[in-house]
């Protein structure tokens, strides 16, 4: 017995341990088969918007599904401090499933929370008059003049700058304090959007308004100087994610309007501190091609792994049919990165086109993500070279040079003449490792993105390339009668067929119209004269401009996706009126549809 008894210990311990290894396995194997799907790193949140995200869960519980907007929620302010704030909705009147009387809940609002568009007030821009000089010279049609004057008048209409207020108690908003006024795209989005910004600024600089356009570029430099990035707006929500990187391309194009080298000088910094953002860590990708060559690209990789504040509730009902909480946060991480890419959302991210909790942003290397960055690295190159920095504007020179290489290698595609983004296998290398190309890996549907590469001269300055890229184009299906379609397939997603936007119109029609080729000139202002007759047609019907049309319906304005259709609208504006600087409008040209 005492020899038994003597043993018991060293059998409990030998079990207890025995027990623990198998338990920690099946804890280490889970997390393996969890990590690898999302092992990207996250930018904390702020109690503020946490709470925000609460109140935006309760008010849709009280108010419904019909008109509820989930960023109303995370863009109101406090009135009083966050503890108190907090304490005064933990103590709200609670049904059963956690819904709150519409009374109790208007009261806790009206009383607590400041209205979502506090934190900005209106501001007259400093360059804007009426009627410019030498406003839009190639229009000679009295008509097309006069509606051009309304949509510059516009900018008046979505100028703001930040509120004292927010200057004054940071903590108690979401939006970033930017120093210089501001131009909102309009509707719900009432802050400073990074890629919208661009078109913007094309369009202000068609109003000759350079001071406002600098004033845009100096709060973008701002953000990169405190968090790295450009955000993908101007509110703490966001500073988990950028968009598509568009500012070398603001510097450049103020630039050749003003010579302003301070503009220059304070940018370049900036400039080189984002391509880093984006050539390292996770948003890059090594990738060997056919013929053993390696090559770096970029990709769309938020910061995030739980639902977007603004959106939160939506993305929770979309992670629902998920059962995996593993499989929930690598969605919530897809999420974020769609919405980085500026296509939220779109088939384009999506393994089953039915389903946007497929959505695989970041096992994909977009084509035009990576022209954009080899734009800024030739925006970067030109900029060093005005200041007199031969080093940084040599360097950057040879990445421009790779980084085409890398894209015609891993994203053209000779059989269709188009450059298509490329799907990474689902193994997930580590940074030091270089997945192998496939040609599988090539996603052969069609996109509008699949012709960005004609924007930037290294594509488009080959005649013989562009007249066979652009014979591809106009037998994609995609130029229909009203402007190029997003997509061919028709999901739902807002980024998808029939819709048209701005941005794409203008990128595909101005490299087209830069190039030598007389053909794809031709193609180019057939793309600017539909684009133009739709958005004057639907101006004139609603009295407004969109931020999306429908290319299938002259003056039919786009739908899909998770919110209404909005007006206003920046980037709709900026390339009208950039559209008409260029191209002009004879006085003959019937403008109706």
């Amino acid at each position: 017995m005492d020899r038994v008894v003597s043993l018991d210990p060293i059998i409990t311990t030998t079990l207890f341990i025995f027990s623990f290894t198998l338990i920690m396995s099946n804890t280490i194997v889970t997390a393996a088969a969890c990590t690898p799907k999302d092992s990207g790193p996250v930018i904390p949140t702020t109690p503020l918007i946490t709470f925000l995200e609460r109140v935006q869960e309760a008010a849709l519980k009280t108010y419904g599904h019909k008109g509820f907007d989930p960023k109303l929620y995370v863009d109101m302010s406090l009135k009083q401090n966050l503890s108190t704030t907090v304490a005064a909705f933990d103590k709200l009147t609670r049904t059963a499933n956690g819904s709150i009387s519409v009374e109790e809940l208007n009261g806790f609002l009206e009383k607590y929370l400041g209205g979502a568009a506090e934190d900005l007030v209106y501001v007259d821009p400093v360059d804007f008059v009426a009627e410019p000089e030498d406003f839009l010279p190639k229009v000679k049609s009295p008509e097309v003049r006069a509606w051009a004057l309304e949509v510059h008048s516009l900018w008046k209409n979505l100028s703001r700058k930040v509120s004292g207020q927010v200057l004054e108690n940071p903590d108690f908003y979401t939006m970033l304090p930017l120093e210089n006024p501001v131009i909102i795209p309009g509707s719900r989005f009432r802050e400073v959007y990074y890629w919208d910004s661009y078109w913007v600024i094309r369009g202000l600089l068609a109003s000759k308004m350079y001071e406002t356009a600098k004033g845009i570029v100096y709060n973008l430099i701002s953000l990169i100087d405190e968090f790295g990035h450009v955000l993908n707006g101007a509110r703490a929500y966001y500073t988990n994610r950028s968009q598509p990187p568009l500012l070398s391309s603001m510097v450049i194009d103020i630039y050749n309007r003003t010579h302003d080298e301070t503009l220059v000088i304070r940018s370049l910094p900036a400039l080189v501190k984002e391509h880093e953002f984006w050539n390292s860590g996770v948003h890059q990708v090594n990738i060997m091609d056919a013929d053993g060559t390696n090559h770096s690209l970029s990709r769309y990789y938020a910061l995030w792994n739980q639902p977007r504040p603004e959106s939160s509730t939506t993305d929770r009902e979309t992670a629902s049919k998920l059962s995996n909480n593993c499989d929930k946060t690598q969605l919530y991480r897809e999420l974020a990165s769609a919405a980085e890419s500026g296509w939220d959302f779109s088939t384009r991210w999506m393994r089953n086109e039915s389903d946007l909790a497929t959505l695989t942003t970041t096992s994909i290397i977009p084509v035009d993500l990576n022209v954009f960055i080899l734009k800024m690295e030739l925006d970067i190159s030109f900029l060093a070279h005005v200041v007199g920095d031969a080093v940084t504007a040599g360097r950057f020179s040879e990445a421009s040079q790779a980084r085409k290489k890398a894209i015609n290698s891993v994203l053209w595609n000779a059989e269709m003449q188009q450059w298509l983004d490329y799907w990474l296998s689902d193994s997930n290398p580590s940074k030091e490792e270089v997945y192998t190309w496939r040609r599988s890996g090539q996603n052969q549907k069609v996109f509008a993105s699949n012709f960005i590469p004609l924007w930037i001269e290294l594509f488009n300055s080959d005649v013989k390339m562009v007249d066979d890229v652009v014979l591809s184009l106009q037998n994609s299906g995609l130029v229909r009668s009203f402007g190029i379609a997003t997509s061919l397939t028709n999901s739902g997603q807002q980024w998808d067929f029939p819709n048209g936007w701005a941005p794409l119109q203008h990128m595909i029609a101005e490299g087209l119209v830069r190039s030598g080729s007389k053909h794809a000139r031709c193609v180019a202002k057939d793309i600017v004269v539909k684009w133009t007759r739709t958005n004057y047609v639907a101006y004139k019907k609603t009295g407004a401009m969109h931020e999306k049309y429908d290319v299938e319906k002259c003056g039919g304005f786009g739908g899909g996706g998770e919110y209404i259709p909005q007006t206003g609208f920046g980037w709709s504006n900026g390339v009208v009126l950039a559209f008409l600087e260029e191209f002009g409008w004879p006085e003959d040209l019937k403008l109706d549809c």
